[in-house]
């Protein structure tokens, strides 16, 4: 693992492996997820598969900066904000966490990419390939969504349920089964994870860094107060694959497919049964499919770069 300071300041914890010279992928995850989440079979699946490939750690989350002098912000007030000409003063915004990447690039001297994002993470990757068109070379948006969240009859069921295994404690045994409860909870109907394994991920995720709750609320607010990217997703010129599974109970297949309807020339990969997770049957398949779409426009940019040079 490793730490590198950007423009802005922020100091990200990262992992980088694969061959310093191939094409280089960025994983992006999302909200209040350590960069551990993303799976070491499609991690290290993706470097075998040619690509230099980097993960890491959002602000205020994981072992990246805390930014916890900018306080606790209410959520109600953000989300509102959208709708009313209410003021809420706003951490940081998802625009904010896209320069993250951007800055991340160039503390790795890293000219262009291919980036990857899950759920939060995904929104972030969308802003950045619309705001940072040079930089990104393909997108893949997973689980994720081109609007900010909203109240539907199963989005507030979800709200309930996870309410009701919220933690009472602050002690590692907590952190451990609600971690555990909630991977089941959001997990996919289809390929229901091992109870076994699951604790053993979750005690590894919490033996890294603990889930820090005053920012991981700043993520969402970030998210709450960012408004409809219809515009924004049309300024899109990257490749772009969307992946999303019939059965995500956070972000309903309709959000996938908008997504896709956004994005000018864009793929939609429907997943049956999948949640909002990622199931280890599923893997090979999502790094063969992640892999596919990036090599391919890796692959048409160096022969125009070689008919260029002719």
């Amino acid at each position: 693992m490793k730490h590198t300071l950007t423009a802005s300041g922020i100091s990200i914890s990262y992992q980088d492996e694969g061959d310093k010279n191939a094409p280089v992928i960025i994983l992006i995850i999302g909200l209040g997820a350590q960069f551990t989440v993303w799976p070491e079979s499609l991690y290290f699946g993706l470097v075998e598969k040619g690509f230099r490939v980097i993960r890491f750690d959002n602000r205020d989350a994981g072992l990246s900066t805390s930014l916890d002098e900018l306080g606790k912000p209410s959520l109600v007030k953000h989300w509102l904000s959208r709708r009313l000409p209410i003021r809420a003063k706003l951490p940081y915004s998802l625009d904010d966490m896209a320069r993250d990447v951007k800055e991340l690039m160039d503390a790795l001297n890293i000219k262009k990419a291919h980036l990857v994002g899950a759920s939060m993470g995904g929104m972030i990757a969308q802003i950045a390939a619309a705001k940072y068109k040079k930089r990104v070379l393909s997108l893949t948006s997973i689980m994720s969504s081109s609007s900010p969240l909203s109240f539907s009859g199963s989005n507030i069921n979800l709200l309930v349920k996870l309410a009701k295994i919220r933690p009472r404690s602050s002690n590692k045994e907590a952190a451990i089964d609600y971690n555990v409860r909630l991977n089941q909870l959001i997990g996919s109907p289809a390929y229901p994870q091992d109870e076994h394994a699951l604790y053993a991920n979750a005690e590894r995720y919490i033996a890294r860094a603990h889930t820090n709750q005053t920012g991981f609320k700043r993520q969402l607010a970030a998210i709450a107060a960012t408004p409809y990217r219809e515009q924004l997703l049309k300024k899109i010129k990257a490749p772009t694959l969307v992946i999303h599974g019939s059965a995500d109970p956070v972000m309903p297949l309709s959000a996938g497919i908008n997504t896709a309807l956004l994005i000018k020339r864009s793929k939609l990969r429907v997943v049956p049964g999948m949640g909002h997770d990622f199931p280890p049957a599923l893997m090979k398949k999502m790094t063969k499919w992640i892999a596919k779409h990036a090599h391919k426009v890796s692959a048409k940019k160096a022969a125009k770069n070689k008919a260029l040079n002719t």
